[in-house]
């Protein structure tokens, strides 16, 4: 059972090969990782240096070769990819780059979406608990409006809003403000943190941005697949 003193994520020898037509390339080599509940993390390094994959590997989106993760009291090795969803569903929130929202469906409909998949409320019950994200992140009168009438800004805080809906744990960012301009990427961090600070999340990003990671509790550095 997961004690509030324990980390919630604890990474040990944690390792990643992937296959390409000169043979075996590692992405991430012999990485060991604590991060305490409530805290925030960020995640810095070149491109390529396996930032994405060992935030892939951390959330159970993708399988280590070797060595371990522990999420939330869970090893992950020994879970296979349904058990691994129904962990992410009821405790994990994730914010991408690319907003990852459905396309057919209103906000409101993808905020909701997380709440009909874990199951165990009524309809007007999380309609009603996404609409009062989408009033929070200043979108209370674009409930209604499909993705592609949306300002990339906009569909970011959609993207918030879906995360923050279940009461995560753990959120996950991956470049959250990779495909906003200046302003706006400032506006969706300050929501981003301020929503997290609220619901007493841990808070795991891989970001570009110096300034970000600063803000950040500390921060973890991957050179070529190890830790710098």
């Amino acid at each position: 059972m997961q004690k509030k003193t324990d980390p919630v994520i604890e990474v040990r020898g944690l390792c990643k090969r992937v296959q390409d037509a000169t043979g075996e390339l590692t992405i991430l080599d012999d990485i060991d990782l604590s991060i305490e509940s409530g805290s925030s993390v960020a995640i810095v390094g070149a491109s390529g240096s396996g930032k994405s994959t060992l935030l892939g590997l951390l959330a159970g989106l993708d399988s280590a070769s070797s060595g371990s993760v522990r999420l939330l009291g869970q090893e992950l090795t020994g879970l296979g990819e349904d058990e691994r969803a129904a962990l992410r569903n009821g405790s994990v929130g994730f914010v991408f780059q690319s907003f990852q929202l459905m396309p057919h469906l209103t906000a409101l409909e993808n905020v909701t979406l997380p709440l009909e998949l874990q199951g165990g409320m009524t309809s007007r019950d999380t309609a009603s608990r996404a609409r009062a994200l989408l009033e929070q992140v200043g979108l209370g009168k674009r409930t209604g409006h499909y993705p592609k009438l949306l300002s990339g800004g906009e569909q970011q805080r959609v993207a918030l809003a879906r995360a923050f809906v279940t009461h995560p744990a753990i959120l996950f960012a991956d470049e959250p403000t990779g495909s906003l301009d200046a302003a706006t990427g400032h506006a969706v961090i300050d929501l981003m943190f301020e929503m997290n600070r609220a619901n007493g999340a841990t808070l795991v990003l891989v970001t570009h941005d110096v300034e970000l990671a600063r803000r950040c509790d500390s921060t973890v550095t991957i050179e070529a697949g190890r830790l710098a």
